[in-house]
């Protein structure tokens, strides 16, 4: 939950920090990335991507500074507390005077002052893990606050609702498709046949309601993934991706690909946009990575080579993708191109694996999303001192997390746009603008704290306000193009 203040949790060290960052970025957003390249346009696409990998790399670097501010300012507070009660506890025989001015001073005393004092203790240290929803308290106003606990909501919900129609998306097709080497050609629709007088849109919504069955439980209670868990989840991701883009490459490499990809098509970019910025989104969970990192000194560097790897490894998911398939057969979920062509895949098991494998890594993942969205819920209405009835704790907040993705997920399985749609709007507000509101603030609260001569080592390197704004404007540029879009597309129909 991006709430509080908590432990760092067990260490680990910077390689396994990269790891650890390279297996949130790439989810389920990679496995919609062909289908958006497609529509775009290859070098729209590339350039696209690469830009918007710059600018999440560039807002994650912001989170990161933002995360040091914290620290530095809550060590201070605590300091604070700890001379003032110091003073009290021996003003026993002095002058109330003594005790005002004595406080007085302390208030605007600069942190620095407090390091040379106190040895070489860097208040810059990342050591508490502080939560982005507990620096939006310390940094915004109320309305700030708020106004991220709705974004948050709201991305929360879509990725539930992208999770929920994923899965039995892929249970559908493995039980509707046609498995025999002449599929590949074949494009279905939601109204054929899939047992007897079952159509494809019928199969879906019966896995939907199993999927919610077995799932929808977890809401109600505490979950938590477990260290085993995500081992096995991020070896079947590793294991599935290379597979894919191995068997791209050998097709592609005995000149039997179909894929003809347009060089650009400007009418794609609205939702690449939206699938781009889904894909990297982590800026929301680096409070959990970056926190138990044991050396933290090439954390910036670390970040740099996450996103380069990461970068490159969208490129070649999808670039293999829209060569090998025709554009026009591409799955919203990519891993389903490979359950009914035998020329690509011809290993019954192995179709089977890579038709089955979001099933298994999503149902993992929804039901930690959907305890971190009711969370959140609970503490954008919390008041201090107050405490919530037994049926709204247990009862009302579980079913309002839970209920609207499923409902979403019932009217629409198309996952290119639930990626897109979420990625664009609630995406951009959580990738761009909070994490820039953040260090922008965080900035003007500590410098009458520090001085202007105290170092964040974990600054940003793009620590000019320039940069702040540039990703501001760049935001709401895009959120007015995407929205401009979609009203045009639709007045269109």
């Amino acid at each position: 939950m991006p709430g509080g203040i908590t432990e760092s949790g067990e260490p680990y060290s910077p390689f396994v920090g990269l790891v650890y960052m390279f297996n949130l970025i790439v989810g389920t957003g990679a496995l919609t990335m062909p289908k958006a390249f497609a529509s775009a346009g290859w070098v729209v696409s590339i350039s696209l991507i690469s830009f918007l990998g710059f600018m999440s790399y560039m807002t994650t670097t912001f989170v990161i500074e933002a995360m040091a501010s914290t620290n530095a300012q809550l060590r201070w507070k605590r300091r604070e507390q700890e001379e003032v009660h110091d003073s009290d506890s021996t003003s026993e025989y002095s002058d109330d005077d003594v005790v005002v001015r004595g406080r007085s001073e302390l208030e605007t005393k600069p942190i620095l002052s407090v390091q040379r004092s106190g040895g070489h203790v860097d208040h810059f240290d990342i050591v508490e893990r502080v939560e982005m929803g507990q620096m939006a308290s310390m940094f915004f106003n109320k309305v700030g606050v708020n106004m991220f606990y709705i974004c948050i909501i709201v991305y929360l919900y879509g990725d539930m609702a992208i999770y929920a129609a994923a899965v039995p998306i892929s249970l559908m097709e493995m039980a509707c498709g046609n498995h025999s080497c002449s599929a590949g050609s074949v494009k279905y629709n939601d109204t054929d046949p899939c047992w007897g007088s079952v159509t494809r849109k019928d199969a879906y919504r019966v896995f939907l309601s199993v999927f919610t069955l077995f799932l929808g439980p977890f809401t109600f209670f505490n979950a938590q993934k477990t260290k085993y868990l995500q081992i096995l989840t991020s070896l079947m991701r590793w294991i599935a991706f290379t597979m894919m883009i191995i068997l791209a490459l050998i097709r592609i490499g005995k000149d039997s690909g179909k894929g003809h990809p347009t060089v650009a098509s400007f009418s794609g970019v609205p939702n690449l946009f939206g699938v781009c910025v889904y894909s990297f989104m982590c800026q929301h969970s680096l409070p959990s990575l970056v926190t138990p990192i044991s050396d933290k000194k090439r954390v910036g560097t670390l970040v740099l080579v996450d996103y380069s790897l990461i970068l490159v490894f969208y490129v070649l998911l999808s670039f293999t993708a829209i060569f090998c398939f025709d554009s026009t057969l591409l799955h919203d979920m990519y891993t389903l191109n490979f359950t009914d062509n035998c020329d690509v895949l011809n290993i019954p098991i192995l179709r089977y694996f890579l038709g089955l494998f979001p099933v298994f890594t999503i149902s993992t993942n929804f039901p930690i999303i959907a305890v971190t969205l009711r969370n959140n819920w609970k503490t954008l209405f919390y008041r201090d001192g107050g405490t919530y009835p037994w049926v709204v704790d247990r009862i009302v907040f579980p079913l309002i997390t839970l209920v609207p993705p499923i409902i979403v997920a019932f009217f629409t399985n198309n996952l290119e746009s639930l990626v897109g749609i979420t990625g664009a709007y609630a995406g951009t507000g959580i990738q761009y603008i909070v994490p820039a509101c953040l260090v922008y603030y965080s900035r003007r609260h500590l410098e009458p704290t520090v001085g202007r001569d105290a170092i964040n080592k974990h600054r940003s390197p793009f620590r000019h306000t320039f940069w702040v704004g540039f990703v501001l404007v760049w935001a709401v540029s895009c959120l007015m193009f995407v929205t401009a879009n979609i009203i045009l597309t639709d007045t269109k129909k």
